[in-house]
């Protein structure tokens, strides 16, 4: 049986055997190579300067591609990625419970003043110094949060005047529009804002709404990358619902306090009997003199209402866990543009 050639993709050279068989004398001068080439079953035997017409390998090298196709393909199962197991609701669930009992997550509250924060501006009016009891008391709680004496006086304001009032304002448009309450600068000579980047600022008055005790401002001069507040309808507002307000009570802040919406379409009449507010969102996060004028806010940021009031039976004026606020339906139709 005639074996087969090894390589049988190896270019071959006609061997120069077979040039001299196609000679008559020269095979009849070399009867052992024909005596050979019949026991080899007529295979011509190729000469050693054929084999070095092209390259051709050899067993060994033969065996050493076996081994490194092998190699790849048991390599192929560490470096392909395996198909993992699938993800069931039940890991998925006890992968939240994990990281809930192993890490300390931001309130609710929290996060949703540091959504409203970079739009909460500080608002400071300056003019000659009242005499009348109201202003002496807000000048003792402003002096006492900053350190001082309580009968110390004012200073940093412009010249020859002093701070009247401290209050909280909302960046509602990134022009610099700001909201915030009327009693807060009615009857100063200037006004600043301070904004959440510390950029101070000269503002104006450029709109009122006295029957809601709103006032519009138009500062002078605004961050590059001021950011407006969010506003949200209070359409489907319920009592129950967590409220965060945001302001600077006696000049401190910007300062947080979290609860809940305490009830709706309430009414409150000022100390001195002279204005009555309706329709306001009744709430229990605290507020204090100073919060006058800041962001009620939701639980996403977003704002509901215009801090205004706290009910206030005494003469301390204190917080005794009832305050109030505009709904923003209300503050955004002072500044002329109406978000519902």
């Amino acid at each position: 049986m005639r074996r087969p050639a090894f390589y049988s993709r190896s270019p071959r050279t006609p061997p120069p055997a077979a040039e001299q068989a196609a000679d008559p004398a020269d095979a009849t001068a070399s009867p052992d190579a024909g005596g050979a080439a019949g026991t080899a079953g007529g295979a011509q035997a190729l000469p050693s300067s054929s084999l070095k017409t092209g390259w051709q390998p050899g067993r060994k090298s033969f065996a050493l591609l076996v081994v490194l196709c092998a190699a790849l393909v048991t390599g192929g199962t560490v470096f392909w990625p395996r198909q993992g197991k699938a993800l069931t609701q039940k890991d998925i669930d006890a992968a939240v419970m994990r990281t809930l009992q192993t890490a300390t997550l931001p309130s609710a509250a929290a996060k949703a003043a540091d959504i409203v924060r970079p739009s909460v501006v500080r608002v400071v009016g300056y003019g000659t110094e009242k005499a009348t009891p109201e202003a002496k008391t807000q000048k003792r709680g402003r002096n006492m949060a900053k350190g001082k004496p309580p009968e110390a006086p004012s200073d940093g304001g412009p010249p020859g005047q002093v701070e009247r009032g401290v209050g909280t304002g909302v960046v509602i448009v990134d022009k610099g529009v700001i909201l915030t309450n009327l009693h807060v600068v009615a009857g100063a000579e200037t006004i600043k804002v301070t904004f959440a980047d510390g950029l101070e600022a000269v503002a104006t008055i450029t709109g009122v709404q006295p029957e809601n005790d709103l006032a519009v401002l138009q500062a002078q001069k605004i961050p590059d990358d001021l950011i407006p507040a969010v506003m949200r309808s209070t359409a489907d507002l319920r009592p129950g619902d967590g409220v965060v307000a945001v302001g600077f009570p006696f000049g401190i802040g910007p300062s947080v306090s979290s609860g809940v919406v305490s009830g709706l379409k309430r009414s409150f009449r000022s100390p001195e009997g002279k204005q009555e507010l309706g329709n306001l969102i009744q709430f229990d996060a605290a507020a204090n003199p100073g919060n006058s004028g800041g962001p009620l806010v939701n639980m996403d940021g977003e704002v509901l209402g215009i801090v205004t009031a706290i009910l206030n039976p005494t003469q301390q004026r204190t917080f005794i866990g009832i305050g109030f606020a505009v709904p923003i339906e209300n503050a955004a139709s002072a500044a002329g543009s109406p978000p519902f």
